[in-house]
């Protein structure tokens, strides 16, 4: 057995697994209090300058390969510098210092994709010096993949700890006394992340939903593995964690009946799940007459509208948004006096937050753009006014939600992200977009948010190929009322608004085909699915599998999956 694991799996994932089983069983017989959790949040907060400092000092300025360094160094900032930089202006204000002197990263240039320049300058980063130096590697993850290839993030354990102590402290404040837990999602390191979170709080979960088949003969053996491991690691703990049980996004009803079983007995079920699972979970429950009221769901990984939280309210249940990446866990979580769908409250002992503002106009980032900065020693990756491709409305202001007595007092909301819909030469919002695939078609011509879809494709003689995908289950519909009724919903706004409208009808840049919305590799339903065909000859020196290739990548992938959030 050992054998064929090494055979199918890397040397680094098996050393990593073995690392993992050793430090589960301690792991998980030590869940965290709400009152240990409180202290240390307070700890945290009252030391928050200081942790920023010491993260940096040893992640950064001890490390001679940090790329952070270089742009530092190009910054005229030593070390010393910051201390007195952060003694007067604070976390933020020296962030936003650093920013102006060229210290950040877009997106791309944090995947690798884009080359660094700051003036003369210009700095080739690669994504694994990025990691923290300072943790182990038990278990990896893969980021969603929404705008390009999915990267690999390895986790440590005591990373999960950190995550634990607001974890604990949020769920406390929805009320989770005697809440049942369980996942859905799909296989791989993101549901295990979010079982182990659990876990610690001292509830893991009693169920474990995968939308993908685990003994499917496609799968990456270290799929199978790392759940065989985590069951083993838990049983040698004495806290037995589920085995994934197979439940597909097309048949979402064992999990309504497993949640409505729940709630039958006096109990409270909590699922957590992608906002589009959500949803197809709700109607599902709704047409076979499943009654979820009192259930409570947690919804990630993607946008969280207001036309996906109404569709799981119809249901009967109660939903709270939460806000991450593979990179940094939360980033945000659900405000409980929420003034938007998306209402979230800052986790900021965890993570520091600023804005370009108007000095964006000379860089590349809008000045919304949400500039990520990590603050504790056990991250596993290290960011410092990194861009992870979103923007959001940030104010500070009372709410009166348990969360705001916490600490956490600034709140985010119209989480999206800033790339734009292009094709023929005309750009569209992402923000418009959603609005009129999830409000203003489903109003016209019935079903929800993720019956509409939008697919972009690149035909062989490189024009842009531009799909409108509409539920086949909504029955018959006019291909050209609905191709009327999206572009002139899109073009309802300002006059450029409507010559870019004018512009994809006369141009026939959109055709409508009756097909159920695509999926993700990760579960997801984007409101923008983007494929493209495979180049002539293969990049850098790779051969291309069968498929097809990533866009600008030169790196073979099955798909380029571009999320508007």
């Amino acid at each position: 057995m050992l054998a064929r694991l090494r055979s199918s799996i890397p040397y680094e994932d098996v050393a990593a697994g073995a690392r993992f089983l050793w430090s589960l069983p301690g792991f998980l017989r030590h869940p965290i209090s709400v009152e240990h959790a409180r202290a240390i949040l307070r700890r945290r907060l009252e030391e928050r300058e200081a942790d920023f400092l010491a993260l940096v000092c040893n992640a950064i300025y001890g490390q001679a390969t940090s790329p952070y360094r270089e742009l530092l160094n190009l910054a005229g900032c030593e070390y010393g510098d910051l201390e007195r930089l952060v003694a007067r202006e604070g976390v933020e204000g020296s962030l936003h210092t650093l920013f102006q002197r060229g210290v950040y990263l877009t997106v791309d240039e944090f995947k690798g994709r884009r080359p660094v320049v700051r003036g003369s300058a210009t700095l080739a980063v690669n994504p694994v010096l990025l990691r923290n130096p300072c943790s182990a590697f038990h278990t990896p993850v893969q980021s969603g993949g929404s705008r390009g290839t999915a990267t690999p993030v390895p986790i440590d354990l005591a990373w999960l700890r950190d995550c634990a102590v607001y974890m604990r402290l949020i769920y406390r404040a929805r009320g989770d006394i005697g809440w049942l837990h369980a996942v859905w999602g799909v296989p791989g390191g993101a549901a295990m992340l979010v079982t182990l979170l659990y876990s610690r709080m001292g509830a893991p979960p009693v169920r474990w939903f995968s939308q993908v088949d685990p003994a499917a003969p496609g799968l990456h053996p270290r799929y199978r593995w790392s759940a065989r491991g985590m069951r083993w690691g838990s049983l040698l703990a004495g806290v037995p964690l589920p085995r994934p049980q197979h439940v597909p996004l097309t048949n979402p009803l064992r999990v309504a009946h497993w949640m409505a079983g729940i709630l039958r007995a006096g109990g409270t079920p909590h699922l957590y799940t992608f906002a589009s699972s959500a949803v197809r979970l709700c109607r599902a429950a709704l047409d076979a007459g499943v009654d979820l009221r009192g259930a409570q769901l947690t919804l990630g990984s993607e946008p969280i509208t207001a036309a996906r939280l109404a569709a799981v309210r119809r249901a009967g249940a109660e939903a709270v948004p939460g806000y991450g990446t593979a990179e940094c866990n939360y980033i945000g979580t659900g405000c409980l006096a929420p003034e938007a769908s998306d209402d979230l409250h800052l986790i900021h002992d965890t993570h520091a937050l600023i804005q370009p503002g108007p000095d964006g106009k000379q860089t590349d980032l809008p000045p919304s753009a949400l500039l990520i900065s990590s603050l504790r020693r056990t991250a596993p990756v290290i960011l410092l006014n990194v861009s992870l491709g979103d923007q959001a409305v940030v104010a500070r202001r009372a709410c009166g939600c348990p969360l705001e007595r916490l600490g956490w007092a600034t709140h985010l909301h119209t989480v999206r992200s800033y790339e734009k819909l292009s094709a023929g030469g005309m750009t569209f919002l992402d923000v418009d977009v959603i609005r009129v695939l999830e409000e203003v078609l489903p109003a016209r011509f019935g079903g929800g948010p993720t019956d509409y879809q939008l697919l972009e494709e690149e035909a062989p003689d490189g024009q842009p190929d531009l799909q409108l995908l509409v539920e086949p289950a909504l029955g018959p519909l006019d291909p050209d009322a609905v191709t009327d009724a999206f572009l002139g919903a899109l073009g309802g706004g300002s006059g450029v608004e409507r010559v870019m409208a004018t512009q994809w009808r006369q141009g026939r840049f959109l055709r409508v085909q009756r097909r159920a919305p695509l999926l993700t590799a990760s579960g997801k339903v984007l409101h923008l699915h983007v494929e493209r065909q495979s180049p002539s000859r293969p990049t850098l020196g790779q051969v291309p599998p069968p498929g097809r290739w990533t866009r600008g990548l030169g790196r073979a992938a099955v798909r380029d999956e571009r999320s508007i959030r």
